[in-house]
């Protein structure tokens, strides 16, 4: 079996995503602004490549890799308000989810199991991307990194996507490709599934996270349910 150290001995009533990394590749729409940024102050541009890795933390990971700033410096927010408002207007244009991770929903769908997002993308970007990917009526939620008081590695937006699906948490299973999205898992008592196909930025490799369960591809998340309980 594909994946590793799994402990889903039952079906779960919900899977809960990460977005960026886990659920669809945003790399190459994130990376878009900070090369347009470094056009307009003269650098040449970077490879989708070497800011990939970055791309799960956000503004803060790819300002830091594109522009060499950190957050705790003056002129980051003025760096990621620019970096916003350019992503703002081409959130959808590469973006797709990874291959399989369709049949995979489907597939969930088929056994009656909720599926849903959460991210620490705003919610005001997490909406219409799922939109564009023609998804957000079949999500049963779309939380973003503001929808609760705190953003993961808290486990208050994990908490809030099983209150809008209506499962306890203890029910659902939380997907990611960052450390932070283990930790909030296991703090919200959800399983957590660790992948290996995402980003996961470049400090300790998944493998490493404490995660219930390691899987390289999206398909390899169906080997992980009961088969025996699938819904006909």
């Amino acid at each position: 079996m594909p994946a590793r150290n799994t402990r889903l001995d039952a079906l779960p009533r919900a899977v809960l995503f990460d977005l960026d990394g886990t659920l669809a590749d945003t790399a190459e729409d994130l990376a878009a602004p900070v090369n347009a940024m470094r056009a307009e102050r003269g650098l040449e541009p970077m490879t989708i490549a070497s800011l990939r890795p970055f791309a799960s933390m956000g503004a803060r990971g790819l300002i830091w890799r594109g522009l060499g700033v950190n957050r705790e410096e003056p002129a980051f927010a003025g760096l990621r308000d620019e970096f916003l408002a350019r992503y703002e207007q081409a959130m959808c244009v590469h973006t797709r989810l990874f291959p399989g991770m369709l049949a995979v929903l489907e597939e969930f769908e088929r056994r009656g199991i909720l599926w849903g997002v959460v991210s620490n993308k705003y919610e005001r970007y997490v909406r219409p991307i799922l939109t564009q990917l023609g998804l957000i009526e079949r999500s049963v939620c779309a939380i973003g990194g503001d929808s609760a008081e705190f953003a993961k590695p808290h486990p208050a937006p994990l908490l809030l996507g099983a209150k809008v699906a209506g499962v306890e948490p203890t029910a659902c299973v939380y997907v990611g490709d960052d450390l932070r999205d283990v930790e909030a898992g296991r703090a919200a008592r959800m399983a957590t599934v660790a992948v290996t196909y995402g980003f996961s930025g470049d400090a300790a490799p998944p493998a490493v996270w404490g995660a219930d369960v390691l899987i390289d591809a999206p398909g390899d998340l169906i080997e992980l349910l009961p088969v025996a309980q699938a819904r006909r």
